[in-house]
C-alpha cells in the first residue's frame, strides 16, 4: 500500500480529514514502509543509467546555441539563395495534396484491419496460447523495426512506381504501433461482459463483438487518428525513395537545388499535418464524445464540453430502448441522422482515397514473379566494402542520437505535457496555450526540421538530435497529457481535501500513479528515435542513415538488410527493456 492509498482508507474509515485524526500526523507518518525488491532496486538503476548515457551522449554531440547563433549567417545565406518561396500551379499542389492524403489514409487503415487479429492474440486474456502471444508480440516489433522508407525501397522495386509502394510500406510500419495499442487496450477491459457472454454460451466472435469491440473501440479510433497524422509526416521520408505525393516533389525541389520551391512544398506539409489534426479532432468529437482519454486541446475547441445537466441527458437511457421491441422500431431522431451522415461521409472518404491513390491492382497478381529475384538481391545480409567495426560504430552513434533526444525531450514534454492536463494545469488558458504549442510542433516533420538545422550547424549527430528532440516534444508531450488525465481523480481530490497544494497533489498522486504510462512513452520515445535517426542520417544527420542512404542508392541491398537487422535488434533490446520497466514498476 503506498502513503496516497493510505491516506484514502484512512480518510475514508474515520469518516473525517487528517487533522480531525490526529493534529500533525502527515500522510507519509501513517503509511507502512514496503520493501524494496532487488529487481526494482535493479530496474531503477538501470532506469539511471540510460539516462547518464543519454546526458552523456547530448555532451559528446557538443550542442552549442551559442555556436548556432554565430551560424546563423548560414542560414541567413541560404535564405538569400532561395529568394523567396514558390509553389506547384494550384491544380497540381490540389493534386499533390490528395494524392498525399488518399495515399496515407489507405495506408493506415490496411494496418488497423490487419492490426485487429494480431492484437487479439498478443493481448494476455485473449491470446489462446503463450506461443500465438509471443508470436503476434514479435510480429509487432519487427514491423516496428523496419523502417517504413526501407520498406518502400524494397516495394518499388516489386511493384510499379505510384502510390502502392507507399501504402504497403505505411500499412506495414504502422501494424507495429497500432497492434501494439490495440493489444494493450484489450488488456484493459473489464472482463465482466465477455465473460457473461462466454457463460450464456456464446462464441468467440460473439465474446469479441459485443464484449471487448465496444469498450475498446474509443481507444482504438484515437490509436488509428493519432497513427494516420504520424504517417502523414513520414510520407515526407517516402518520397525521396520514389513514392509519389508531396515528399517526391520535394525532394525533386531539393535535388535540382530550387529551394524556394523545396521549402514551399514543406510550408504546405506542415500546414496539411495541422490541418489533420483538426480533422481528427472532429472526428473523435463526433465518434466519442466526452471521452476523457481522446479528447485533446482541439477537441474541446471545436467541440465544448458538457454542461451537467446536458452530459446527464445524454447518459439517460432513451425511450426507444426501454425494450427490445421499441428499439427494433427506433426513430429517427436528428442525433442518430447526423450519426448516419457521418457514417456515409466517413466511407465515401475513404472509398474517394482508393480512388485517388489510383491503385494498379495487377501489381498484386505479377509482383509474385519478381519477388524470389527482389529476394535475392536483400539476402543474405552483408555490409560488403564497409568495413564490420565502422558499421557497428555508425549503428552505436546512431543510439546515441536517439538517448541524447530522448533525455532533451524529456523535461519540456513532462513540463508541456503537465499543463496541457485538465487535472494539473492551473487554468483553462495556460492548458489550451499548452495544447496549442504540442500541436505546432507535432505539425512539423521531422526530415524537414533537420534539413533547415543542417542548413545552420551544418553536417553531423547535431541537427539530427535537435530535429529529433524538438519532433518528440509534440509526441511525448501529448502521450503525457493524456495518461496524466486519466489517473484516478480520488487520491487528488483526497490530498486537496487535507490542504495539500496543487505542487504536492501534483508530485504525491498524479506523478506516482502516472509513473508507469511515463517510463512506458519514454521507451517507446526513444523506440521511436532509434528508427527516425536512421532515417535523418539521410539528410546528413549523422548515425547509421548516412550508410543506408548509399547502399540503397548504389542498390546494394544486402547492406541495407544488414543495417536493418541492426536497427531491429537494438529496438529489441529497447523493447524488452520498456516491458520488464512496465511490469517492475506497476
Amino acid at each position: 500500500m503506498t502513503a496516497l492509498d493510505a491516506s484514502t482508507d484512512s480518510t475514508t474509515r474515520g469518516g473525517g480529514t487528517a487533522a480531525q485524526n490526529g493534529a500533525g500526523a502527515t500522510v507519509a507518518d501513517r503509511a507502512p514502509k514496503r520493501p524494496i525488491s532487488p529487481e526494482r532496486i535493479a530496474a531503477s538503476l538501470t532506469l539511471t543509467a540510460l539516462v547518464v548515457l543519454g546526458i552523456v551522449a547530448v555532451q559528446d554531440v557538443g550542442i552549442s546555441i551559442p555556436a548556432m547563433v554565430q551560424s546563423w549567417g548560414n542560414a541567413e545565406n541560404f535564405m538569400a539563395r532561395v529568394g523567396g518561396l514558390t509553389f506547384p500551379a494550384p491544380g497540381d499542389l490540389a493534386w499533390l495534396i490528395a494524392l498525399t492524403v488518399g495515399l496515407v489514409l489507405v495506408g493506415t487503415l490496411l494496418a488497423a484491419v490487419l492490426s485487429v487479429p494480431i492484437a487479439y492474440l498478443a493481448a494476455s486474456n485473449t491470446t489462446p496460447a503463450n506461443g500465438w502471444r509471443a508470436a503476434a508480440r514479435f510480429i509487432g516489433v519487427l514491423t516496428r523495426a523496419l523502417p517504413d522508407v526501407v520498406l518502400a525501397m524494397a516495394f518499388v522495386l516489386m511493384f510499379s512506381l505510384g502510390t502502392l509502394p507507399g501504402i504497403l510500406a505505411i500499412g506495414i510500419h504502422s501494424i507495429g504501433m497500432i497492434s501494439k495499442m490495440f493489444a494493450d487496450a484489450i488488456e484493459q477491459i473489464d472482463e465482466g461482459p465477455r465473460l457473461a457472454i462466454r457463460a450464456a454460451g456464446g462464441s468467440k466472435l460473439q465474446e469479441f463483438t459485443a464484449g471487448i469491440l465496444p469498450q475498446v473501440l474509443p481507444s482504438w479510433v484515437a490509436t488509428v487518428l493519432h497513427r494516420n497524422d504520424i504517417n502523414l509526416r513520414g510520407s515526407v521520408v517516402l518520397g525521396y525513395v520514389g513514392v509519389a505525393g508531396l515528399g517526391l516533389e520535394m525532394s525533386y525541389a531539393f535535388k535540382s537545388l530550387n529551394y524556394g520551391k523545396g521549402l514551399g512544398i514543406a510550408l504546405v506539409i506542415f500546414l496539411l499535418c495541422i490541418a489533420m489534426e483538426v480533422v481528427s479532432s472532429l472526428v473523435r468529437g463526433a465518434m466519442l464524445g466526452e471521452q476523457k482519454h481522446t479528447r485533446s486541446w482541439m477537441d474541446r475547441l471545436l467541440h465544448p464540453r458538457l454542461s451537467a445537466r446536458t452530459a446527464a441527458a445524454s447518459t439517460a437511457r432513451p425511450a426507444w430502448a426501454t425494450s427490445p421491441q421499441t428499439a427494433v422500431r427506433r426513430p429517427w431522431t436528428a442525433q442518430r441522422v447526423r450519426h448516419a451522415i457521418a457514417g456515409v461521409v466517413a466511407v465515401l472518404v475513404v472509398i474517394g482515397s482508393v480512388v485517388v491513390s489510383q491503385i494498379n491492382w495487377m501489381d498484386l497478381f505479377t509482383f509474385w514473379a519478381k519477388l524470389p529475384e527482389v529476394a535475392a538481391r536483400f539476402w543474405p545480409p552483408s555490409f560488403g566494402n564497409y568495413d564490420a567495426s565502422a558499421m557497428f560504430e555508425a549503428m552505436r552513434q546512431t543510439v546515441a542520437i536517439a538517448l541524447a533526444a530522448t533525455v532533451l525531450t524529456l523535461l519540456p514534454s513532462l513540463l508541456l505535457g503537465s499543463l496541457a492536463a485538465r487535472n494539473v494545469a492551473p487554468n483553462s488558458g495556460a492548458r489550451g496555450t499548452a495544447r496549442l504549442l504540442l500541436v505546432g510542433i507535432r505539425g512539423i516533420p521531422e526530415l524537414i526540421l533537420a534539413i533547415v538545422l543542417v542548413v545552420i550547424t551544418g553536417l553531423g549527430a547535431q541537427a539530427g538530435v535537435i530535429a529529433l528532440a524538438i519532433g518528440g516534444i509534440g509526441l511525448l508531450g501529448k502521450l503525457i497529457a493524456d495518461s496524466f488525465e486519466e489517473v484516478d481523480r480520488g487520491p487528488e481530490r483526497a490530498l486537496r481535501a487535507v490542504g495539500a497544494t496543487r505542487l504536492q497533489t501534483y508530485t504525491a498522486a498524479t506523478v506516482p500513479q502516472g509513473m508507469q504510462a511515463l517510463i512506458g512513452h519514454s521507451f517507446y520515445m526513444l523506440d521511436t528515435n532509434i528508427r527516425a535517426a536512421t532515417i535523418l542520417g539521410i539528410v546528413g544527420g549523422g548515425g547509421v542513415g548516412y550508410y543506408l542512404l548509399n547502399a540503397s542508392q548504389g542498390s546494394r541491398y544486402e547492406t541495407v538488410t544488414a543495417i536493418v537487422l541492426m536497427i531491429f535488434a537494438t529496438v529489441l533490446v529497447v523493447e524488452g527493456l520498456a516491458m520488464w520497466m512496465r511490469k517492475v514498476f506497476r
